[in-house]
C-alpha cells in the first residue's frame, strides 16, 4: 500500500483497484469512530469532503461510496471509492458479488492523487 499524505493524525492510502479508491486512516489506532478525538473527527471529515469533490470533479463518477468496516482490521479507517457502471462490481459494493469484467477508461489515477496531495498541502 502507498501513503499518498500523512500528518500527525491521519494517513491517506492508496487501495489498488481498477477504480479511483483512497482510504483514510487515523494514526493512533481506535476501534470505534466513538473513541476519535473530536479534532481528528472533523478532520477525517475534511478530507473525505476534500477527496469526494475533487473524485467527482476529476472524474464524473456514477457514485461516490464512503465505508468503515473495520471487521478485519479493528482500526478506525474510511474508504473513498469513485464508482461506475462500466466497473465490475457496479451497483454491488467492491466486496460483492463481480457483476462483469470492469471495461474503465479513466483520466490518470497518479494526476488524481497529484491533485488531492496539493489541494492537502
Amino acid at each position: 500500500m502507498s501513503i499518498i499524505y500523512e500528518n500527525k493524525n491521519i494517513k491517506i492510502e492508496v487501495e489498488e483497484s481498477e477504480i479511483p479508491w483512497l482510504k483514510i486512516f487515523t494514526q493512533d489506532s481506535y476501534k470505534e469512530m466513538s473513541e476519535v478525538p473530536a479534532e481528528i473527527k472533523f478532520e477525517i471529515y475534511d478530507l473525505l469532503d476534500i477527496i469526494e469533490k475533487e473524485m467527482i470533479a476529476y472524474y464524473n463518477p456514477k457514485k461516490i461510496n464512503i465505508a468503515s468496516f473495520g471487521n478485519y482490521i479493528p482500526h478506525v479507517h474510511w474508504h473513498i471509492m469513485a464508482r461506475f457502471e462500466e466497473d465490475a462490481y457496479f451497483p454491488e459494493p467492491m466486496w460483492g458479488t463481480k457483476q462483469r469484467e470492469g471495461d474503465l477508461d479513466l483520466p490518470s489515477f497518479e494526476s488524481f492523487c497529484d491533485k488531492v496531495i496539493k489541494l492537502l498541502s
